[in-house]
């Protein structure tokens, strides 16, 4: 019962988290930063026997990656924090002001969600991410990070925690879960717990949303495409499709399609291949595909793949509509890039494809909060509803209405002795 319990006083602390001042806040997040540079060692130590189990278990490649936190990973997390320091203050904006009659003013003001369960697996810089992000927005946080990097996790939490509190912050505004058996029970915290980010695998994250009724938000997969486009800029095109599978492979926003018009292919695929092969990169792709390269044949209903490795596939396109509608047929609605030197079409492929990210002439790497200026992000989402692409301050905020009356009652409005007249302030 610990997490439905210390869930239940998080909720009674959150309306404190929210009321403190943007400087207390900023203090925290300098005292967090602060701390993690001075007990680096620590935290590298622990990593390290998270990567010694990590190796003896077997583990890919891939998810090895995702769980080394080095002094690169330290870095960009600290710098991170410096960024979300340097933001405005996310709480108590103005959304809008409108006096409804004379001595009643209507304001919308921006408020954090409250309590937010983040559920991830592999990546500690994550943990690190989310839980400042938290801060700044004024969020409490109950946080679980997966088995692989139990021992990372716990000192990275403790330093944080203890730096946030001592820094004049809540007691009890974050809090990390640390036993499996304790995500079913986050589940079932659905009057106390406001909202839940997942990331993980497609499995897992789906796991979260068919088990709970607390609101998920967040992203199952992460099938990205890159369309080189008739009018592309073919010595352009190549280093970034390049990025875009290979600079991090395991990232949801590595592409995982290669889609390329039928008037260039013969002169460009066997470029493309050529690159991608230096690059370590396996290709697989329709009879089309395998007639022009060295490829191995795949049927058209494994387009709906996410590899996550050094695999990717390939598909040739009559035109930028096929391009679109095979985007939105198979695509996970994440990110794709078209890369082209026609405006016009590349205008088209931004308007038409349904993707919280769609690019042009760059590469999907880019789909991240960090690269997007927002210090870092809790998760990228898929969804059209509150939060879409990468979630930094501005997805971690809601709101809520202040009326400011003069002893006005509705049944005077009712009865017509009053009237609003509306006026925007």
């Amino acid at each position: 019962m610990k997490i439905r319990e210390e869930a239940h006083r998080m909720k009674l602390i959150s309306p404190k988290l929210a009321a403190s001042t943007n400087e207390e806040r900023n203090k925290a997040l300098k005292a967090v930063a602060g701390e993690l540079v001075q007990h680096k060692e620590e935290i590298f130590e622990a990593n390290h026997k998270d990567l010694d189990n990590a190796k003896e278990n077997g583990i890919s490649d891939a998810v090895y990656k995702r769980l080394k936190f080095d002094e690169g990973k330290l870095n960009t997390v600290i710098e991170g924090i410096h960024q979300l320091v340097g933001l405005a203050d996310p709480v108590g904006k103005v959304l809008l002001s409108r006096e409804l009659d004379e001595g009643l003013v209507l304001k919308r003001i921006s408020c954090p969600i409250g309590v937010i369960g983040v559920i991830f697996e592999a990546r500690p810089d994550a943990l690190v991410q989310i839980s400042t992000l938290c801060i700044k927005s004024g969020n409490c946080a109950i946080l679980k990070g997966g088995k692989e990097t139990a021992n990372t996790n716990k000192v990275l939490f403790n330093i944080i925690y203890k730096a946030v509190v001592d820094a004049g912050l809540p007691e009890g505004c974050l809090l990390q879960a640390e036993q499996h058996n304790e995500i079913d029970e986050l589940l079932q915290c659905e009057k106390d717990v406001d909202l839940l980010i997942p990331r993980g695998s497609n499995a897992f994250v789906q796991y979260i949303m068919n088990n709970t009724k607390i609101p998920v938000m967040g992203h199952a997969d992460g099938v990205c495409h890159v369309y080189v486009d008739k009018d592309a800029d073919i010595e352009k095109a190549i280093p970034i499709i390049i990025d875009a599978k290979t600079q991090y492979t395991a990232a949801c926003n590595a592409a995982e399609t290669l889609l390329v018009h039928r008037d260039i292919a013969d002169k460009f695929l066997p470029k493309a291949a050529a690159a991608l092969a230096n690059a370590g990169v396996k290709l697989r792709g329709t009879k089309e595909v395998t007639d022009i390269i060295n490829a191995e044949e795949m049927t058209e209903e494994e387009f709906h793949k996410e590899y996550l490795e050094l695999v990717m596939s390939v598909k040739l396109v009559s035109d930028v509509n096929e391009a679109v509608e095979h985007i939105n047929k198979f695509g996970s609605h994440h990110t794709d890039s078209i890369i082209t030197e026609d405006t016009k079409t590349a205008d088209y492929f931004m308007q038409m494809v349904d993707s919280a990210g769609v690019y042009h002439n760059c590469s999907t790497r880019f789909a991240d909060g960090f690269r997007y200026g927002f210090g870092a992000e809790v998760g990228i989402s898929t969804s059209k509803i509150h939060a879409r692409g990468p979630v930094g301050l501005e997805g971690l905020m809601t709101y809520k209405y202040k009326l400011y009356g003069t002893g006005q009652i509705v049944d005077d409005y009712a009865t017509g002795k009053k009237n609003f007249h509306f006026k925007e302030l």
